[in-house]
Formats: structure tokens, sequence, C-alpha cells
């Protein structure tokens, strides 16, 4: 993987870079949409690839190891063949999906134990297996297993769940070392940094994970229920302390407001579930404000959905037609509405590295977040 800097805004700390990995370049800043079960729902790969565009996708290591199964994705040759999509693919550990399973899940220093959700049977992830289990799947940027602590978290254990959090990123390191890529192309580690809402316990954290010298760093534990004062704190002093020449993967985040302002404070890659999870429940963003489509004021409102028009491709249907749709329980709202969602984000990211090759991030970047704090 190579990652070049082009340009930090003169105002802000957002970057435009590139990133290239054996499938492809990616533009930072970048959102990826999240292709949980080897596929982002409701989406054909032919949308993805010729009317969203996305530079880079995301899948889940806990759905993928539960269903299909490593040994289906082993055979189909790796996860792109599987799924039919030839650009880069980042997996996370699973070490967010255990964190979620709070009740069914039994943390040591070995690894986790936990309940699948699907049929109640027993699985360990651990640093080692979750870096082979990654292998097997085939991704071009792999993460380091991690845990993930809830917000509101108490000090001691936020410190003692960073540090484990340490030293299974050492064993991730040394497994990934001694274990031989399966399908020919590289695969890049990334480590997570951990500490909560903790300013000194970032700042360990940060420090501890730019001094194993990987290729990029990633921040963990956040978008998970605190104020978006805090994520915005613990964003800053992570990103002054890691390395200008590296990629930063901030897990997880969010809205296209916290979207803006994150890449403000130095990061560059981003996903999220919210643009086709809204989507689906009938939520549309766009730069002037965000839409429930299913409130009455829409029924008899036929201009289009957007006169922007985010995706490469005409979305030319009409509020009116749409609310219907969703009135109706037809799953075509449900796509357009999503197609619509990830159009939008990408357009956003483009948007903001346009601005900041531009030298004027910053003024766009505060007029964008005003607009988009509407309710329309």
């Amino acid at each position: 993987m190579e990652f070049k800097l082009l340009q930090t805004d003169s105002s802000s700390s957002a970057r435009a870079a590139t990133l290239t990995t054996d499938h492809g370049t990616i533009e930072t800043p970048i959102f990826m949409p999240v292709g949980t079960a080897a596929t982002v729902k409701g989406v054909h790969q032919r949308e993805l690839e010729n009317d969203i565009k996305p530079d880079i996708i995301l899948g889940n290591t806990y759905h993928l190891y539960l269903r299909p199964g490593t040994e289906i994705i082993e055979k189909a040759g790796g996860l792109h063949k599987f799924m039919n999509w030839q650009g880069p693919i980042l997996t996370d550990s699973g070490g967010y999906q255990v964190y979620s399973l709070s009740a069914n899940r039994k943390i040591k220093e070995e690894g986790v134990k936990f309940k699948s959700h699907i049929d109640g049977s027993y699985h360990v992830f651990t640093p080692e297996n979750a870096i082979e289990i990654q292998r097997k799947i085939g991704a071009d940027i792999i993460m380091a297993f991690d845990e993930c602590t809830p917000y509101p978290c108490e000090y001691d254990y936020a410190k003692k769940s960073m540090h484990r959090t340490h030293r299974w990123l050492d064993r991730c390191i040394e497994q990934d070392k001694k274990s031989p890529f399966e399908y020919g192309y590289e695969q890049t580690l990334f480590p997570i940094i951990q500490g909560s809402v903790y300013k000194d316990l970032r700042k360990i954290s940060a420090d501890y994970i730019a001094s194993k010298d990987l290729p990029a760093n990633a921040i963990g534990g956040l978008s998970v229920g605190e104020p978006a004062e805090e994520m915005y704190a613990m964003t800053e002093v992570v990103c002054e302390r890691l390395p200008e020449d590296k990629p930063r993967y901030l897990m997880g985040v969010g809205t296209p407001i916290n979207i803006l302002e994150n890449i403000a404070l130095g990061i560059d890659m981003f996903d999220c579930v919210m643009p086709t999870r809204n989507a689906r429940n009938g939520m549309l963003f766009t730069a002037h404000g965000t839409i429930n489509i299913k409130n009455k004021k829409w029924e008899d409102d036929f201009s289009v959905i957007d006169e922007a028009n985010y995706c490469y491709v005409d979305i030319d249907y009409s509020k009116a037609y749409l609310k219907h749709l969703f009135s109706v329980n037809e799953m075509l709202g449900k796509q357009i509405a999503t197609i619509h969602n990830l159009s939008f984000y990408l357009w956003l990211v483009r948007e903001a590295r346009k601005h900041i090759l531009a030298g004027d991030f910053t003024q766009w970047k505060n007029k964008m977040v005003k607009q988009m704090s509407n309710r329309l």
C-alpha cells in the first residue's frame, strides 16, 4: 500500500491524498459504503460500479465468518471474486460486533468467546485467528483485533481495555508477519487506537500505535453514543500525535456533519451504516438538509428528489413517487433512497477534497454544516 499526501488545508488539518492498493487507488478523504455480508444492502454491484462509484467498500469479518463462512469464500477465490467486486475492500476485525454482543460474550486475555446471534453456537475470536480469518476473506485492508469500550465507560476499565487492545495488537502483528497472503496480492494491517473519551488514554494509545510504524492508523471506540463534541475532542488529540505521512481512519463515523468536522481535524477515511440504514427507513440526506420522505407533505410534491442529483446517472424520480413507494412498502423505494444517500456521501467527501485542493475548504465546510443542519 502506498500513501501520498498531496495537500493540507491552510486553515484546518484537512488533507487530500491518494492511497494505492493492489485493487486500485483511493482518493481521500473517502467514505466507504458498508457491505456487511458481502453486499451493500439494496444495491447491485453494477450500480456501485457505474452509478455511485466508491473507491473502496467495507466488509464485516464477524458476519462473513458466520455466513457464508471462510471455507466458501476461499473456494470462491476470496471476497472480491465471491461478490464480483474488483475494487479495494476493507474488513474490520469483528471487535465492534463482539462489543455489541455484550450480553453474549466473555472477554479474556486470550480473546473473546461469543454466542452467535444466528443459532446460539459458541465461537472464539483471538488476535491470531482474526488475522487468519481476514487472510481467508482476502480484503486489501485488514484491521487488528481490538476491544471497543462502551459509552459511558469508567476510566479504570477504559485504561485496562486499552492496554489489552495494545497487547492484542502485538499478537496481530506477529501473526500478520508469519501468515502468507492467500490470493497473490498484498493485505495491509491497520492498528486501532482506543481510550474511550479520556484524553490522556487517547494520547497514550496514539503514541503506542504510532510506535508500531504500521502503514496506517485507525481510531476506534467513537460514535458509540458519546456527544459529538467528545468525538471531535478525541479525534483532535489523536490526530495531533499521529504521523502526517500515513492515512487516518475514523471507524464507524457518521453523519454528514460528523464527517466534515472530522475531515477538518485530519481524518482521511470513514465508514458508517447510516446512509444505507437511514435510507431504508425513509431518511434522505441532501446538501440542504435531511428529508423524511414518509411525511405527508411530500405526497403531492412532483419535484425531483434533489435537483443537485449526486449520482453519476440521473435519479429523476419525484418526491411524491418515492413517498408512495414507501407507503406501499415497495422495495424499489428503499433501493432508490439507498442509491441517493450513498451518492450524496461520496459526493460530499469528493467535494471536500476539491475544496482542500482549491484552498477554501474551511469556508465551504462551515457553509455546508449550516445547510445540512436543516430538516426539510
